[in-house]
């Protein structure tokens, strides 16, 4: 989880598409970005970038303080100019998600990845390629675990499975949440970045008083194909948070990038590549 800006965002559905609602780095493929009502409470907002087959699609969650197209927007775009079904989904409390504000109970990533799930029941999908970011990277772990069955293949970006003590001083520094620009609060619907990131720091710290463990216990039952990949310089995901979930995975490796948590961003090509070449192999093309 680290601070990042708000990107370009899109129009939102209730506005007509046209040229003077587009921004300089948002993209000018129109998706279809519906709001689904599930039984788990929350009513979620996606990109619908489907062909209008019965393909299978690649199913993308953000980070903290983000949006599907905000944090994952050009992945989105790149994927389907491949010809593949995308979907962008947006997390609880976040971007036009519901409910709001955005709370941190304890189980916070369970009950997001019971969302995905969910989601995915809603819309009939019965199996789906993952690739979230930072939280969504953890919540997509997660959901392989859960439901491996229902994984074709799963990809983490900034996101380990299982915090040790040593984070703790640099999930500290997230309160009082003063960092947090008044543009994310408006997207967001945040009147109190205190209490925000004072619920999120106080569920983070019980995740670590209880052992750390956010996935890695499920690591055992992701059968699908993984790659979790890392910054070198990621300080809320080391290296060595990311081999302890890879050994535990039947199925996965670890793929570190030169930079910072954001390696989608920093290292796109490279990452594209591997991307590409990771969901054609679970496809067995």
């Amino acid at each position: 989880m680290k601070r990042w800006s708000m990107k370009s965002r899109w129009p939102c559905p209730s506005e007509r598409f046209d040229i003077s609602a587009w921004q300089p780095g948002a993209s000018l493929l129109e998706p279809n970005m519906p709001l689904v009502n599930l039984p788990t409470g929350a009513a979620l907002h996606y990109d619908d970038m489907r062909p209008g087959s019965d393909q299978q699609p690649v199913i993308l969650i953000h980070g903290m303080l983000g949006a599907a197209r905000d944090h994952l927007g050009h992945v989105m775009d790149w994927l389907h100019k491949q010809g593949l079904s995308v979907i962008g989904l947006t997390l609880r409390g976040y971007g036009e998600s519901q409910p709001k504000p955005r709370d941190f109970p304890d189980n916070f990533y369970r009950r997001d990845a019971d969302d995905l799930l969910a989601f995915m029941d809603a819309l009939s999908i019965e199996r789906a390629d993952l690739i979230g970011y930072s939280d969504g990277g953890e919540v997509c772990l997660i959901a392989a675990g859960l439901a491996p069955k229902r994984i074709a293949s799963c990809i983490a970006i900034g996101a380990v499975g299982n915090f040790s003590p040593d984070l703790r001083a640099q999930f500290q520094r997230m309160y009082p949440g003063d960092w947090i620009t008044d543009e994310e609060k408006a997207a967001h619907g945040i009147d109190d970045a205190a209490r925000f990131t004072g619920e999120w720091l106080r569920a983070m710290t019980r995740m670590i008083d209880g052992g750390g463990d956010v996935s890695l216990s499920l690591a055992p039952n992701i059968t699908c194909p993984l790659i979790i990949m890392l910054g070198e310089k990621d300080k809320l995901n080391p290296r060595r948070n990311g081999e302890r979930f890879i050994a535990a995975a039947p199925n996965g490796r670890l793929a570190m990038f030169p930079g910072g948590h954001a390696v989608h961003d920093g290292q796109r090509e490279a990452f594209y590549q591997m991307t590409l070449a990771h969901l054609r192999a679970a496809a067995g093309k």
